[in-house]
């Protein structure tokens, strides 16, 4: 065991126990991060203009404070931006996380030299609780790969700011910058394919031991890595033993991404956003994600059905039961407050706290009232694909409204690896798989309101031109799974097979 591996057993297991009793002291933790909390936001702008001072109460703060989305905090983050100080929380952020929003266009989430280590250390406490588990220590003394944004940064309101992933490349530890790849000048690269090819230059002759990354961009690495050297990447990386990823969920991505690799290997599944790094995969044998508890955050949980109501229930950890869906609301020592992060997930456990992600709040079909969510379109195809044996590259679904007389329906775009021998069977039994899941879709077909789902078939790497053409592709960027309008829809039209 060389040196390094032998360091990282040690503290494995120290950091690994203090999270074990954390978990058993989570809704403590969380009344006592509220109060620090409120206690700082007093002094803020924010906090005068919404009374903390009266504030004595999680009940009281629910009446004092809105939810709220980025349209609805920009104003303040405008100020932040033109120099002011203790507008959010005290003093001025450390950096601004740059991220692309559905509505808002850019967004810049603060992050603060008090919730830095809620990015940084979480990614560690993930690894080690790996380490703890599965006695693995060895990958430390071999090369790291993180797929990430570019590290280089620009100033906003003199405050440095950049992509997450990007920002926190500039916090990895010292003792693993020897260990860390690609390039500090090949990450800084902003064309996505440039960067792949420089990527695979960097890395296809070196002992690869963990990748990380978002599960479509691990694959776009692993088809060229496979395309160069004319093997598996478990093959070509014989001691390559984890894959680190989060960002979508992975089930869809899974079975291509392991067939990749050519072997069994672990996996480590993580739940970082710019507002703050939510949970983590804390054991191989239990389901779900250790919700984040003791680092800076105070959860709250909205029933996803009313987070777009006026006066929405919100709950706090203690209130919350397995197996509802919830909007994931959050507020944090960089100055968020009762901010709806668009996520939504459900407790598989409760002793401890674990969540699996179901979808975003604004990634849907309702267009006929059947309110399907991401978790569902998810299941239903993936359960078919095993069945069937079949491959899914990338697909996502929206409504399609009467046409030409015939009853409307849900259109699937799907990139497949392989089709399947018989396409309308296949949709037929990828129908049945929603049909149990959703009842309102069960309820619309069986009134004759909707008829079942078409699916087309996109071309190979239909989903990658596509994300080319929109200037999107590489990053963090991603397709969502779902649409209650036509505009991915109608531009992956064009990238059907046979077109």
């Amino acid at each position: 065991m060389k040196f390094k591996a032998l360091l990282a057993k040690p503290f494995a297991s120290l950091v690994a126990n203090r999270i074990k009793k954390e978990m058993h002291r989570a809704v403590e933790d969380q009344d006592a991060i509220w109060q620090d909390l409120v206690k700082v936001g007093k002094k803020t702008e924010f906090g005068q203009d919404h009374k903390f001072g009266a504030i004595q109460s999680y009940n009281d703060f629910k009446q004092a404070v809105p939810v709220r989305d980025y349209e609805q905090l920009k104003p303040y983050i405008n100020k932040v931006k033109e120099g002011k100080h203790n507008v959010l929380w005290k003093g001025q952020p450390i950096y601004f996380a740059k991220t692309s929003g559905t509505t808002s266009g850019i967004k810049y989430i603060p992050i603060s030299k008090e919730s830095i280590s809620n990015h940084i250390d979480t990614a560690r406490n993930a690894l080690l609780c790996y380490m703890n588990e599965t006695g693995n220590t060895s990958f430390a003394d071999g090369k790291l790969i993180f797929l990430s944004g570019s590290p280089e940064l620009e100033r906003i309101g003199n405050i440095p700011t950049g992509r997450l992933s990007g920002i926190v490349n500039h916090h990895v530890p010292k003792y693993l910058r020897s260990n860390q790849l690609p390039s500090y000048t090949t990450n800084c690269i902003e064309d996505w394919e440039t960067k792949l090819g420089k990527i695979v230059d960097e890395t296809i002759n070196q002992d690869m031991t963990l990748i990380s990354g978002i599960p479509p961009w691990m694959q776009m690495y692993f088809d060229e890595l496979i395309e160069r050297s004319g093997k598996k990447v478990g093959e070509l990386f014989k001691n390559l033993s984890v894959l680190a990823h989060g960002g979508v969920n992975f089930e869809p991505y899974k079975a291509k991404l392991f067939d990749a690799v050519g072997r069994p290997i672990h996996t480590v599944e993580t739940f970082p956003a710019s507002e703050g790094f939510m949970a983590f995969q804390d054991s191989q044998e239990h389901e779900g994600l250790l919700l984040n508890t003791n680092s800076g955050i105070f959860f709250e949980f909205i029933p996803a059905e009313e987070i777009f109501n006026e006066n929405p229930t919100r709950l706090s950890l203690r209130d919350v039961k397995v197996g509802v869906n919830y909007a994931l609301v959050v507020n944090t020592n960089a100055g968020l407050w009762a901010y709806n992060i668009g996520d939504t997930v459900k407790f598989v456990s409760t002793d401890p706290y674990r969540i699996v992600v179901t979808g975003r709040t604004k990634h849907f079909i309702s267009a006929f009232g059947e309110h399907v969510i991401g978790e569902e379109v998810e299941h239903s195809l993936m359960t078919a694909a095993a069945e069937e044996n079949v491959h899914i590259t990338e697909f996502t679904v929206a409504p399609r409204v009467q046409v030409d007389g015939e009853l409307p329906y849900h259109e699937w775009f799907v990139e497949f690896e392989e089709m399947p021998a018989d396409m309308h069977a296949f949709a037929l039994k990828v129908d049945q798989n929603l049909r149990k899941k959703n009842i309102y879709y069960n309820d619309l077909l069986t009134g004759s309101i909707l008829q079942p789902l078409k699916i087309r078939p996109l071309k190979k790497n239909g989903f990658i031109d596509y994300m080319r053409s929109i200037g999107k592709l590489g990053g963090q960027n991603k397709v969502p799974r779902l649409s209650n309008d036509r505009k991915i829809a109608d531009e992956l039209s064009k990238f059907v097979a046979g077109n």
